[in-house]
């Protein structure tokens, strides 16, 4: 017996059991992969964190506001249904904490931030519409492993005191009610695996489980590693489901604790709202089935969808994820392309992922000054020269033939005419010329330079594409890339996970609490329809604290 059980040793459960120990409970935490996976899918990531009104945005000249972010957030997420009171609480209590003590709070621990902010999201051209007003995607200085220290830290000095103890291999197959309260879990012990983090382990059985505790707190994920379930989930407001993805998450982000914890009465609310990017590619060094890396593009890339019509505004590189999305998916086709220059790739593609930015992720400042010099991080330009989606070439001419040899590998993929392209190119770089355009991207990209963070790292001085002082030319082929689950367990400001109800008013379970992306990072979708960016990690943070500080306090 325990006071409080946490199913997922990802960076919520990481937070919600230190928060618990730290107010004096006994925790098991609990987890179907091995030691070597603690800290989940926040180990891989950017490291990136929504903050509103930072030092550093100041220090860049940013003027932000918490008026500003909700405006963003609220334009963004777009909540429309009865059931999202909570989300919308969630939502407005969350900006509080990014506007308020979660810097402080993260600083206390160690954590550091990248001083250049950058600006993701940069949305759909509406004042009060989806989309960042301003930069605010803080950079962790050591990215994801930077996030998930400070608490794997803490869990660790709170498992040496006796405090927290560790179930690895243990998979969660049923949580275990009386009385209608929730007083544990069951679940099959799974036989030891020493596989690197992210690869596939074994899910053979070795014997049984239960362990019985006064709370339960369910921190497990998302469904993003089940194409399957995406496409089952897939809203017909995006169109038609891919045939084809590439996966941003490892298999065991499976999805089976959102329909275990619903088997238990929980309520599963806006299982249709999700966040799957549309500038995936393919890892030529992959560390699970499918891996792709998403591109984190700067805005001078030309992007043309697979039968090489440019994407209408504001349809730009970093701009609208869902909108760019839902064009692409009426096309009919699974892939789109960026045409570019290498002036661009060396300023503007960064990769997405901790193990694909080794000066952020080691805190390298020798490697990270050669991002300020000649040529792209070296990670880029392994992905030039490996990649199966990328064509390299010096001539136009050579570069819509390999593009059409990368699409004949797909049998619906449609040839691009060099003639058209040709026209297209011209027609934009045409507009260079002056230094104002009613090119909208053009507009965009100089807009976008006159922020110094923009400037100095991530947007290329404008050009001609068709320029061979700054080629050679580049083309990439795109993928859709799964991702994040906005939807999830429906649960109040406490943490709590409500029984089903129509418009949010249904009762807790007693003993039954959630947090993370398998809760939609707060309340069962905090982010409504849309994400701004740097708000997974940030909703796990949240979310993961709230509900360890409310088990702690009701056992």
């Amino acid at each position: 017996m325990t006071d409080i059980v946490v199913v997922g040793a990802g960076l919520a459960g990481l937070v919600a059991a230190a928060e618990a120990a730290d107010r004096g409970k006994s925790v098991v935490l609990v987890d179907q992969e091995g030691e070597q996976s603690l800290g989940g899918q926040a180990f891989w990531s950017l490291g990136g964190l929504f903050l509103v009104n930072s030092p550093e945005q100041r220090r860049l000249g940013v003027r932000d506001s918490l008026e500003l972010a909700r405006q963003d957030w609220f334009g963004s997420a777009q909540f429309d249904r009865p059931e999202d009171r909570w989300p919308r609480a969630w939502a407005d209590a969350y900006l509080h904490f990014a506007a308020g003590e979660k810097r402080a709070w993260l600083r206390e621990m160690g954590l550091r931030i990248f001083p250049v902010v950058g600006w993701a999201e940069r949305g759909d051209g509406r004042a009060g519409g989806h989309g960042n007003s301003v930069p605010r995607f803080h950079i962790t200085w050591g990215t994801g492993p930077g996030v998930v220290g400070p608490f794997e830290r803490r869990v660790r000095a709170h498992a040496e005191a006796g405090r927290i103890r560790f179930a690895f291999r243990h998979r969660v197959d049923g949580l275990i009610l009386e009385a209608g309260a929730v007083v544990g879990v069951h679940g099959a012990i799974l036989e030891p695996s020493d596989v690197d983090r992210g690869r596939p382990s074994s899910r053979i059985s070795v014997g049984e489980f239960d362990l019985r505790a006064q709370a339960v707190i369910v921190t497990a994920g998302g469904i993003g590693g089940d194409h399957d379930l995406v496409r089952a989930a897939w809203p017909e407001r995006l169109g038609t489901p891919p045939r084809s993805m590439v996966s941003g998450v490892p298999a065991h982000v499976d999805g089976r604790m959102l329909r275990i914890t619903q088997d238990a009465g929980a309520s599963v609310i806006n299982p249709d709202r999700m966040w799957h990017y549309v500038e995936g590619i393919r890892n030529w060094d992959p560390i699970w089935a499918d891996h792709g890396i998403r591109i984190l593009p700067g805005p001078s890339s030309l992007w043309l969808d697979a039968t090489g019509r440019r994407l209408p505004a504001p349809l730009y590189p970093g701009f609208d994820t869902l909108g760019t999305l839902k064009h692409l998916r009426a096309t009919g086709h699974d892939y789109s392309w960026f045409v570019l220059t290498q002036k661009i790739i060396e300023k503007e593609l960064a990769l997405s992922g901790s193990e694909q930015n080794p000066d952020l992720t080691g805190r390298d400042l020798k490697l990270l000054a050669k991002r300020i010099g000649k040529g792209a991080p070296g990670p880029v330009e392994a992905f030039k020269e490996h990649g199966e989606d990328f064509v390299v070439a010096d001539t136009l001419a050579e570069l819509v033939a390999g593009m059409n040899r990368l699409a004949g590998a797909d049998p619906t993929g449609p040839a691009i005419d060099e003639q058209d392209l040709r026209r297209i190119i011209e027609e934009r770089d045409r507009e260079i010329a002056n230094p104002f355009s009613k090119d909208a991207q053009v507009t965009a990209l100089r807009g976008a330079r006159n922020y110094l963070g923009d400037k100095l790292i991530r947007v290329a001085s404008p050009h001609r594409i068709l320029d061979p002082k700054a080629g050679p030319l580049i083309a990439v082929k795109l993928h859709i890339l799964s991702r994040k689950t906005l939807g999830g367990l429906e649960t109040d400001l406490q943490g709590r996970c409500l029984q089903p109800s129509p418009d949010g008013t249904g009762a807790p379970i007693p003993g039954l609490f959630a947090a993370g992306e398998v809760a939609g990072f707060g309340g069962g979708g905090m982010m409504g329809y849309n994400a701004l960016e740097g708000t997974f990690l940030g909703g796990c943070l949240f979310s993961g604290r709230v509900a360890g500080r409310a088990a702690a306090a009701a056992v």
